[in-house]
């Protein structure tokens, strides 16, 4: 019986470790995800400036437009950019996106370059038909996003130049209310036509129009440059408070779980401790028992 009680403490001491270690990773999650969600917001206010920019530029400009020559050829090789996460204990997070991206590739022609950002996600589409060609480290802080998004608009721009791609997919997990998240994709390339009359769309919030002054193809490059980099620095801070928010949502789970997991070990300890009491006092009464009857 005392192995037993004394298992049942190792047991309860374990699982306590356990729950620290829960809860001190839901804490890291919930700090991450503020800062960001609070990254996220931000950047909606500075794409929709991006996006203001070159709305005045293109009512400016009535010529046809060509940012990259590629635009105007025929659909050709497709880039994709997966963005995962490092580590574990995130739920479904990876498999989610997996599963969005086979499902969405199905309708885009020639995918000959997959682009995995975070080992994990890496590993998942290894197991698929596509095979990545490049693994980036996915960030652990917001001010490392900005060298990963460097890094890959170098990558994609000579892929691009090379010829071997025309248009870049972008797919990630965006986060939704509480700790929900959906996968989403967004067409970064090729800046055509159809872009163009996609911002044509977003009408000018004042009744004073803008206009670009000294050199506009200038402007517009510096445009294009922040539109690229701020389209992917937002997916992949998307990505990261999604990553968090599942990560928070399994550890409430594993926290509840140890919880419960630690009531019924304490229970069955002080039932079997209680036994082994009462053998201990039944031992004392029937010894006394038995010397009263011999004397």
């Amino acid at each position: 019986m005392s192995d037993s009680v004394a298992s049942l403490r190792h047991k309860i001491v374990s699982a306590g470790k356990l729950g620290s270690v829960v809860r001190t990773m839901k804490t890291m999650a919930a700090s991450n995800i503020g800062q960001y969600e609070n990254a996220v917001r931000a950047l909606d206010d500075y794409y929709r400036t991006v996006q203001l920019g070159l709305i005045t530029y293109f009512r400016q400009d009535k010529l046809s437009f060509t940012v990259h020559p590629v635009a105007q050829r025929e659909a050709g090789a497709t880039g994709v950019i997966v963005f995962g996460s490092d580590q574990g204990l995130v739920g479904q997070f990876n498999d989610v996106i997996v599963e969005f991206v086979m499902n969405t590739l199905r309708n885009l022609p020639d995918v000959r370059m997959v682009w995995a950002v975070g080992e994990r996600i890496q590993s998942r589409l290894a197991e698929t038909d596509l095979s990545p060609v490049e693994n980036f480290i996915l960030p652990n802080s917001i001010n490392a996003i900005t060298p990963l998004v460097g890094q890959i608009l170098i990558e994609m721009e000579s892929q691009r130049e090379k010829g071997k791609i025309t248009q870049v997919y972008i797919f990630h997990n965006r986060p939704r209310s509480g700790a929900i998240y959906a996968p989403v994709s967004q067409q970064l390339l090729p800046l055509d036509e159809a872009w163009r009359h996609s911002l044509a769309t977003i009408r000018w919030p004042t009744q004073n129009l803008p206009e670009v002054i000294n050199n506009g193809k200038q402007v517009l490059q510096a445009l294009i440059r922040e539109y690229l980099f701020v389209s992917l620095f937002r997916a992949c801070a998307e990505s990261l408070a999604s990553e968090n928010a599942s990560r928070l949502a399994a550890m409430q789970r594993a926290e509840k779980n140890i919880d419960e997991l630690q009531e019924e070990l304490n229970r069955l300890f002080h039932r079997l401790r209680q036994s082994d009491i009462d053998g201990e006092l039944f031992d004392v009464v029937s010894g006394f028992e038995a010397l009263t009857k011999s004397q």
